[in-house]
């Protein structure tokens, strides 16, 4: 189906073509659709292609990305399709009619790509470990929990080391800032994608730490949670609201309630639901499970320490 050319130049002139006018449009016509013309914007682009042909092309300067029309739409186009490792996959299922493969990395290991382009990726950050209480009262807050990070990514044909973060160790009993839980690490995959771990509860007179999400403030007072480190990460620990009782630690997906941890983070990447980086609850002296990114509990009676916070966890997956 011929389109009247809307960005590229008619050949006139050069090489004898205008001899042959037909095959000049014609050639013309071909690299308009599928050039890469460029539009200030979807408007513009909409205004001089108001009928677009599958297979037609155009930039847009607005967002300096590519488009591609498949027929019915205008789609971000990508020469690359998806991503292969050689791995031996965790499982497989079939989903809307796509057929997909995935792994699971619980312990550091290696993902194999022998085919670059696009995967869904699910990488978890370890949770904080929780405040341990005071020699004399039960305050300490809760740990915060691991950053969620899902997205559809470019991954390179290279050997990809995965790196599985440890949850942070629960606080010993004591005062700030000795009773203070440790925060979660990190886990990475490859040089370029990496969660980071919550930030670990206030011991009793201590402010929650900073992290991925925050840890939740001991228990002494109004005493502050700690924050949440940016937009992409989860949400700050809350601030306890004194009685001897910390405040609950920063979910991925939610701020807590008083002594109650924030939400997690719910994935199906292996085609089960599973919730991912709750904040921890202070008072429950209950650990993040492993592979969780869950933030620690904080104690529950004198002299005790907090809880620890659960590692993290790496699922790729990939059409085939």
């Amino acid at each position: 189906m011929a389109v009247t050319p809307v960005g590229n130049p008619y050949v006139e002139s050069s090489d004898n073509v205008a001899d042959f006018p037909g095959a000049s449009e014609a050639l013309a016509e071909r690299i308009d659709i599928v050039g890469v013309n460029p539009f200030a914007n979807a408007a513009a682009r909409d205004a001089a292609i108001p009928s677009p042909v599958q297979g037609q092309m155009c930039s847009l300067n607005d967002d300096n990305k590519g488009y591609r029309y498949d027929g019915s739409a205008w789609v971000l186009f990508s020469g690359a399709g998806p991503a292969n490792f050689t791995n031996t996959a965790t499982g497989t299922y079939t989903d809307g009619g796509i057929d997909y493969k995935y792994i699971t990395f619980t312990g550091s290991g290696e993902l194999v790509v022998d085919q670059a382009g696009f995967a869904d990726v699910l990488i978890v950050g370890p949770g904080a470990g929780g405040g341990g209480s005071n020699v004399s009262s039960v305050d300490g807050g809760a740990g915060g929990a691991g950053q969620v990070y899902e997205a559809n990514v470019y991954i390179s044909a290279a050997t990809h080391t995965a790196t599985i973060g440890a949850g942070g160790a629960g606080g010993p009993a004591g005062s700030a800032p000795a009773g203070h839980g440790a925060p979660g690490s990190i886990t990475t995959l490859g040089n370029d994608l990496f969660s980071i771990g919550g930030g670990g509860g206030g011991a009793r007179n201590g402010a929650g730490g900073s992290g991925a999400s925050g840890g939740g403030g001991g228990g002494q007072g109004a005493i502050a949670g700690g924050s949440a480190f940016g937009p992409l990460t989860g949400y700050a620990g809350v601030t306890s609201a004194g009685g001897n009782v910390g405040g609950g630690g920063g979910g991925s997906s939610a701020t807590g309630s008083g002594a109650t941890g924030g939400a997690g983070t719910s994935s199906s990447l292996n085609n089960s639901a599973t919730t991912y980086g709750a904040g921890g609850t202070a008072g429950s002296l209950t650990a993040g499970g492993a592979n969780t990114g869950d933030g620690g509990g904080s104690a529950t009676t004198i002299g005790q320490a907090g809880a620890a916070g659960g590692s993290g966890i790496i699922i790729i997956r990939v059409v085939v």
